[in-house]
């Protein structure tokens, strides 16, 4: 192996955030460059050993740990974190897989440009990770996902071989698109070692509402009524339930809920306009004509940047709320966004029979993408309802399955969700993935066990 490159690893490693998974040990690698990732990934091939693909740590479907079988190889891209270039002109911007996301977003905005893929973890998750799992976030309605912003790759295929394609181009039709393949494969087809990625124009003007909707389908119907005034022009729509705005309450008082009274369901909008239109009187005219037609009852528009702030603090401290009461099952999933009401009304009705159970149902309701938890009755623990876990998340994929759904909407299936994919997935698709499995990763040393089960 290269110099300085393995150690044991630290129990950093070995953990995922929800806790479900452990690798119980393991050698950490540390290669500084991509053909010390070719060398290390060849030995590995050759002498049979699994490899993990480790960015940030921040995944939540344990694809970043190796709970069974034999001890693996950690293979960590953080020393491989440079911004290699920076293409204005071109609106691309070329990075090393070790880059933590804000840092990318940072070198974007020196440039006056934006990369819009932004979550939550984005302090501390890593952009090989991010393409790995082909993130999500806030964004989507507007920039697409991790997948849509990435023209290129360089990568290190399982027996060792650098693919490099790196290409800046938006079009290239010669053949088979490995970049869409290695994309979303969660490191079971390759290491990710560096991508050319799409940047955008900041927005000339931002704002940001909170309006207040009755039921979900007055949420979609105003999403319809946004469209149709702003276009393009709507970055976000995300919608939140009362309950998490009640768990903020209680477990982090000092985020600033903006409501008086909390509403049962309320949406946030982010809106980024070009020079000459003004953010705030947008979302005035969109609020007014939602009021007339009955789509909303109350809103707040942002009046500053602090306030800006203040009301995107709501939503994204809404998972660190949950963690902190700690849910039964929590289920990352999304339908066509015309059924998110017959989803939610299902689903509760659902639930409401398996006992008292309270869901805190939230997210990116501009792309279908919900976040959909189930915990415990107030004063109980979810260590109460252990028995009852499978069950719920059950009934939860079903109806999903049922309704055209997916069980994974952005999350990816790691090692959490290869039972779902089995039950819920296509035939001829999961015929093709085993294929491409076998035909890239003969020896099966690429995150074993991650996406399709051993």
């Amino acid at each position: 192996m290269p110099e300085h490159s393995v150690r044991a690893a630290e129990p950093r490693y070995l953990e995922e955030p929800r806790g479900r998974y452990e690798t119980r040990e393991g050698l950490l690698a540390l290669p500084q460059t991509t053909e010390e990732v070719s060398r290390i990934v060849r030995l590995a091939n050759e002498m049979r050993v699994g490899i993990v693909p480790y960015g940030g740590g921040t995944g939540l479907v344990g694809g970043q740990v190796a709970p069974e079988g034999p001890a693996p190889l950690i293979l960590s891209l953080e020393r491989m974190n440079a911004i290699r270039s920076v293409h204005p002109e071109e609106n691309v911007l070329i990075a090393e897989a070790g880059a933590i996301l804000a840092d990318v977003q940072a070198a974007a905005q020196d440039v006056n440009r934006l990369f819009p893929l932004s979550l939550a973890a984005e302090g501390t998750a890593r952009i090989g990770g991010n393409l790995a799992t082909n993130a999500g976030g806030v964004n989507v309605l507007r920039y697409g996902n991790a997948r849509d912003l990435c023209l290129g790759l360089e990568a290190v295929l399982p027996d060792g071989t650098i693919w490099n394609g790196l290409s800046r181009l938006r079009k290239d039709n010669t053949g088979y698109d490995l970049r869409n393949l290695l994309v979303g494969s969660e490191g079971s087809l390759g290491i990710i070692t560096a991508a050319s990625l799409k940047l955008s124009p900041r927005p000339a003007g931002e704002g940001t509402a909170f309006m207040v909707v009755e039921h979900p389908k007055a949420a979609i119907s105003l999403l319809a009524e946004a469209r149709s005034q702003l276009g393009d022009g709507i970055s976000a729509f995300e919608i939140i339930h009362e309950q998490g705005l009640d768990f903020l309450e209680e477990h982090l008082p000092s985020v600033r809920i903006p409501f008086d009274e909390k509403p049962e369901w309320c949406v946030l909008i982010e809106v980024g306009l070009a020079r000459g239109l003004d953010p705030q009187d947008a979302l005035e005219a969109l609020f007014e004509s939602a009021l007339e037609k009955g789509l909303v009852s109350d809103g707040l528009i942002a009046q500053s940047v602090g306030q800006r702030t203040d009301f995107w603090s709501v939503r994204e401290y809404v998972p660190e709320a949950n963690r902190l009461v700690g849910s039964i099952s929590s289920h990352d999933i999304s339908v066509p966004i015309s059924l998110v009401p017959e989803f939610i009304e299902r689903a509760g009705k659902v639930i409401e029979k398996l006992g008292p159970l309270r869901i805190n149902c939230f997210g990116h309701l501009g792309d279908g993408n919900l976040h959909y938890n189930v915990f415990p009755d107030a004063g109980k623990s979810r260590q109460d309802y252990l028995a009852e876990r499978d069950e719920v998340k059950r009934v939860v994929h079903d109806l999903v399955h049922e309704l055209g759904g997916s069980v994974s909407a952005e999350h990816g299936i790691g090692r959490l969700k290869t039972d779902d994919l089995e039950k819920y997935g296509d035939p001829a698709k999961l015929a093709a993935m085993r294929a491409i499995k076998a035909a890239l990763d003969p020896n099966g040393v690429m995150n074993p066990g991650a996406v399709l089960a051993l």
